[in-house]
């Protein structure tokens, strides 16, 4: 049972490795700002979330679990989206962000793009 336990963390521990050097690759290499900001946020959290997960779940051979590591995870994966959205606001509303935005399919513009008005 441990070696087929061993064998399993393994490949997911490679496989999020694999996700974080996609992630770090994409941060250096892709051209607009917009676009670096996917790199981080979605593969390297998977690359960062497998390891903790395989440091957690690597006790469950001797009986236990690591909540600590769990915990970890859970607000690794809960914050990481919301920190991105911030980050894509403050890109759209400092004109950094691609200007050929697609349509928001309500009629109306992008909430951060939105005119400002003049004082009389």
């Amino acid at each position: 049972m441990t070696l087929l336990l061993d064998l399993a963390l393994s490949a997911v521990l490679v496989g999020g490795g694999l996700f974080a050097l996609i992630g770090s690759y994409g941060l250096l290499r892709l051209p607009r700002p917009m676009q670096r900001l996917h790199a981080p946020t979605k593969a390297t959290t998977i690359g960062v979330g497998a390891a903790l997960l395989v440091s957690a779940l690597d006790m469950l051979g001797a009986g236990s679990i690591s909540w600590q590591e769990l915990l970890i995870t859970l607000f690794l994966l809960l914050t990481a989206p919301v920190s991105a959205l911030f980050l894509a606001k403050t890109l759209i509303l400092r004109g950094e962000a691609d200007p050929n935005l697609p349509a928001t399919g309500t009629g109306a513009d992008w909430a951060t793009l939105a005119p400002e008005r003049a004082d009389p």
